[in-house]
């Protein structure tokens, strides 16, 4: 079972990622960026679904960090952001993200298509 790290800080929103993927993928989850880095560098994830606004190191930060890690580069990593003004979703996917899903998550559809996209994607 594919392994999804999801790195959000409100609990609420947690609570919908996992009623919504609870039971097609294996769930480890995280309240800041930080802690994640630390657990990534034991444990590499299939996928990343990463908050924007976090404490202590916002996503894009975290991001970046995976990005210079040889191990952490080629994990997908989808932006599960609240920042969902005109231009956030291509500055976003600039700065490196596989994918944009903006919350609050209205149609789970999107969200699972685009796991399931990045989960097939060889490399």
């Amino acid at each position: 079972m594919d392994r999804i790290a999801v790195v959000e800080d409100n609990a609420d929103n947690r609570l919908l990622i996992e009623a919504l993927l609870e039971g097609r993928y294996e769930l480890i989850e995280f309240e800041s960026g930080v802690d994640a880095l630390a657990a990534f560098e034991r444990d590499v994830p299939d996928l990343v679904l990463l908050d924007i606004s976090l404490p202590r190191m916002d996503g894009t930060e975290v991001l970046a960090r995976m990005k210079r890690e040889p191990r952490l580069a080629a994990v997908p990593v989808i932006a599960l952001t609240a920042h969902a003004m005109a231009g956030d979703r291509e500055r976003l996917l600039a700065q490196g993200f596989d994918e944009y899903i903006a919350k609050p998550i209205v149609d789970e559809t999107v969200l699972l298509e685009a796991i399931e996209r990045l989960l097939a994607r060889p490399g």
